[in-house]
């Protein structure tokens, strides 16, 4: 029986800026296994929930069709920040009724979209409206 969702693995060529990326969204490197191969474990406080593998080149075809990965998050207006000011792009949505949760989605540097959710109470960003169709 499924109890939670684990963790994610993503294979890269571009580690430096992976890990970049991920941290300007607070996830934070943590101990990892000997597995022989270069990688990290990215962490939210004492769980690994994102595996990255690194390799020179990836692989041909590419493996799998993970559409997205969702995370819950906090600050979305902070975030929005650290967002822009990294200079990444990204798109922000409201869910209908009765749900009416921030959703923002943005892509990481291996091209797979990230999806932020925030709980409805949050203030969104002044400038959200004209990010909804990004």
């Amino acid at each position: 029986m499924i109890r939670r969702m684990d963790h994610f693995t993503i294979v890269t060529d571009r580690l430096a800026a992976t890990l970049n990326f991920y941290a300007i969204l607070g996830l934070s490197p943590g101990p990892r296994p000997d597995f022989g191969f270069p990688g990290a474990w990215l962490y939210v406080a004492d769980s690994p929930v994102l595996h990255v593998v690194e390799t020179d080149r990836m692989p041909e075809p590419r493996r799998g069709a993970l559409d997205h990965m969702a995370f819950f998050a906090e600050d979305l207006v902070g975030t929005a920040d650290r967002i822009t000011a990294a200079s990444l792009d990204y798109r922000i949505i409201r869910t209908p009724r009765p749900f009416s949760r921030w959703q923002m989605f943005l892509f990481d540097p291996n091209g797979v979209e990230v999806e932020l959710d925030f709980v409805p109470e949050e203030p969104p960003p002044a400038d959200w409206k004209s990010r909804a169709g990004r």
